[in-house]
């Protein structure tokens, strides 16, 4: 009798088959950390640890991978301190601090703790790729002619996710510019039901950091409110 392969293990099959990313314009870098032997084997110990079972899981989508959190880790949202003191997973990338991961594990611990919330939740971005220019992160929107080029890639690559187990209710990680083309992307290839906007816990972290709690309560009660069903 076949055994079914594990939402994790198909996740670490879709990054570690993801090639051939569609061209850059001039002075853009792609960054891809699983081409990184370190991230693939931290990556490959998180998923498989977190998501070994066939759940359904709620899908968040951010931006695209940033240089010190998933572009360090190859996890979203994961930078190297949250990896080691949160998830208990040893590796050999410098401890530097990510904003975003700073937030999103501060809003983990209050929905119940990681082993709950992974086991509802799944991180991915538009882009699976992230993208540098002059040294600092570039968004996939910062570029009309990147955004345009990359389309169908960022689409096959989000619907490949899909079929792993997403719930049909996904949220956009930003309430802006990454919420309007994921609702553009949702009208024209109708990925989910309905796509949700929160607020990208970069701009709270910056913006908004004396309002911390309030934040971490708009995230846990969206999600917890959400229910994941066949419909």
């Amino acid at each position: 009798m076949a055994v079914l392969e594990s939402f994790g293990e198909k996740v670490i099959s879709f990054y570690t088959d993801l090639q051939h990313p569609p061209e850059v314009p001039e002075g853009v870098e792609i960054l891809y950390p699983h081409l990184n032997v370190r991230a693939r084997m931290v990556m490959s110990q998180f998923y498989r640890r977190y998501y070994d079972d066939n759940l359904r899981r709620i899908f968040l989508i951010g931006i695209n991978p940033g240089r010190f959190g998933a572009g360090t880790t190859g996890i979203p949202f994961t930078d190297p301190i949250r990896l080691q003191e949160v998830l208990e997973i040893n590796h050999e990338f410098g401890l530097k601090p990510e904003l975003s991961s700073g937030f999103i594990y501060h809003m983990i611990e209050a929905y119940g703790g990681v082993e709950k919330f992974y086991k509802q939740c799944y991180f991915t971005s538009v882009s699976p790729f992230g993208f540098i220019r002059s040294g600092k992160n570039l968004n996939y929107y910062d570029l009309k002619e990147l955004q345009d080029t990359w389309e169908p890639f960022m689409v096959s690559s989000l619907k490949a996710q899909i079929e792993i187990g997403a719930c049909p209710q996904a949220f956009s990680l930003g309430q802006g510019k990454n919420h309007q083309y994921l609702l553009h992307l949702n009208s024209k290839y109708h990925l989910f039901k309905e796509i949700h906007p929160l607020p990208h816990p970069r701009w709270i972290m910056q913006y908004r950091l004396k309002q911390l709690d309030k934040f971490v309560e708009l995230y846990c009660g969206s999600l917890k409110g959400m229910i994941c069903t066949g419909d």
